[in-house]
């Protein structure tokens, strides 16, 4: 669902966020990292250029820079006039003003956006969504999913969550997903019915606390993990 305007979802996220949103530390920096539905991020731009490995999927690398860079610049007065209206929903201590903010955005969008072509290029950027993954099983070592899994809970069901979190865990052998939020701030009805579904196969299935926190109670995240074989 790339541009979707509810919120704060389309706009792009910093590698500083990325790396509180998941509590990622150096050991997983290292890693071979998929990130699903990473739309107009900095987050693949900046570890690039730092020598880490990352593969980002979305369907919005279908489409053009010049593309994305005139949604980009259509959506931005939507956004924050959404923002404003509903300043009490978030929590200004990672950013401490909405014009803050925007500034952040707009840059990671723009470093995304100098990337684009030379990530295309080098297949750091594929038009590719779950629950289908162009990869051979563990070409990974870390899935992500940022604002996608869980955020569209109306519009995606309990069992496309299970297949889309097997799908992340047959290419890596743990997938972590942030937020546990709707759109609008709710919790997902979902996260229950997925510890469930991976509990009882005998995952590594648990919720945990991370140190990055916008959208206000935003500030958990799934992890599973495969067990170990004998």
């Amino acid at each position: 669902m790339p541009f979707t305007i509810d919120g704060v979802v389309p706009w792009g996220r910093t590698m500083a966020e990325y790396c509180g949103m998941f509590d990622l530390g150096e050991r997983d920096l290292r890693g071979r990292i998929i990130g699903c539905g990473d739309g107009p991020a900095s987050f693949n731009a900046e570890m690039s250029a730092q020598g880490y490995s990352v593969v980002s999927v979305d369907p919005l690398y279908g489409f053009s820079g010049e593309a994305i860079e005139k949604r980009v610049e259509e959506t931005y007065d939507i956004i924050v006039e959404q923002l404003a209206r509903n300043m009490d929903d978030f929590v200004w201590t990672y950013v401490p003003s909405l014009p803050a903010l925007g500034e952040r955005r707009m840059w990671a969008m723009r470093k995304f956006l100098d990337d684009f072509a030379l990530g295309l290029r080098e297949g750091r950027y594929l038009d590719a969504s779950l629950p289908d993954l162009p990869f051979e099983d563990n070409s990974f070592d870390l899935a992500l999913s940022s604002h996608f899994l869980f955020l569209y809970s109306e519009a995606f069901d309990l069992a496309f969550h299970v297949r889309a979190l097997e799908e992340m865990l047959r290419v890596a052998p743990e997938a972590r997903a942030f937020p546990l939020l709707q759109v609008g701030g709710a919790p997902s009805p979902h996260v229950e019915g997925v510890l469930d579904a991976f509990t009882a196969r005998d995952f590594q299935a648990r919720i945990e606390e991370v140190p990055y926190e916008f959208q206000r109670g935003g500030n958990r995240m799934l992890r599973l993990r495969r067990r170990p074989g004998p």
